[in-house]
């Protein structure tokens, strides 16, 4: 049997609470965890009044011991029907918790979208132009979540803001390769779009690139810019795991406004709640004085364009 924190256990009773009201938990214990394509999957071994089960996070879900009697068959069933979720199901860009980068994301979404019904030259020359527009749009938040001295680039300069939100976000010397691969990565996708987006001989796997150049900027510069504003540490202050995951709540008295915060899946540490504010902010306001009440469904919602157009008078 693994050790598990408080969070983990509540959770996996919480979850087993709503797929079998009717039966009563006996014994829930973790008793395996393993790393699959950078996603670490947790089983447990539940028992209840009706029948034992399998529980496999990340998503969370459920398997009969009798029809898997093997944990390793339930494991691997549960990363394949993962792999095989249709696209139209996964998790879209404006359902993530980045706020206020929700946008950067949503460009790339529509650049993927596109990359799938492109056919000739102008189609993958849009392609470099949606990508461009992604990383201007990444440029242009981070200028605002970081407090940067005169004189100032160019807003669409995102050569020069990257390198400056690298410097920021990961500063001194431990951070140096760390700085190197966002500076490196941001710089080569920005050439490689522009380059896309007037070029004549270009091909569908020269979309793809830029694409991919893309999304990995996207996905450092998120990372490195939620855990600045956000005040995450690299290590748990309490027992040094790296094991932090996001915490979200409301405070009583500010219903309106929701708040975010470090915890440590080993030991239950916590950090200071910060405003989670879509609209980008280098100042990082304080909590109310006392606990936040923490939820376990989304607090806000971002609506997707579709839900703009449905709005829409006809």
């Amino acid at each position: 049997m693994l050790k598990a924190t408080e969070q983990e256990r509540h959770h996996v009773l919480e979850f087993m609470s709503g797929q079998t009201p009717d039966e009563a938990v006996e014994l829930a214990q973790k008793v395996y965890s393993e790393h699959l394509h950078a996603v670490r999957h947790d089983i447990w071994d539940v028992h209840t009044t009706g029948a034992r089960w399998w529980v496999i996070t990340n998503p969370t879900s459920l398997y009969s011991q009798d029809q898997f009697p093997n944990m390793d068959l339930a494991l691997t069933f549960h990363v394949g029907l993962c792999l095989r979720i249709p696209k139209t199901e996964r998790q879209s860009p404006t359902d993530l918790p980045v706020e206020p980068l929700a946008a950067c994301w949503r460009m790339l979404e529509e650049s993927n979208e596109a990359l799938s019904h492109a056919e000739e030259v102008e189609d993958f020359q849009a392609i470099g132009m949606r990508c461009r527009e992604a990383l201007i749009a990444l440029v242009d938040v981070a200028q605002e979540m970081i407090a940067v001295p005169e004189p100032r680039p160019k807003r669409s300069d995102v050569r020069s803001w990257s390198e400056i939100a690298a410097n920021v976000i990961l500063p001194g010397s431990g951070h140096q390769d760390r700085r190197a691969l966002l500076k490196s990565s941001a710089d080569g996708a920005w050439r490689f779009t522009n380059w896309l987006t007037h070029a004549k001989g270009v091909r569908l796997n020269d979309a793809e690139a830029a694409v991919a150049a893309t999304e990995l900027v996207l996905s450092l510069f998120t990372t490195g810019l939620i855990r600045y504003v956000r005040g995450v540490p690299d290590r748990c202050p309490s027992c040094g795991s790296a094991r932090l995951l996001p915490e979200r709540g409301i405070h009583l008295i500010d219903p309106d406004t929701t708040y975010e915060r470090p915890v440590c899946e080993k030991c239950g540490w916590t950090g200071t709640p910060v405003i989670v504010d879509p609209v980008p902010s280098a100042l990082v306001r304080p909590p109310p004085e006392g606990e936040c009440a923490i939820m376990s469904t989304p607090l806000r919602r971002f609506p997707r364009r579709k839900d703009e157009d449905d709005d829409r008078d006809p």
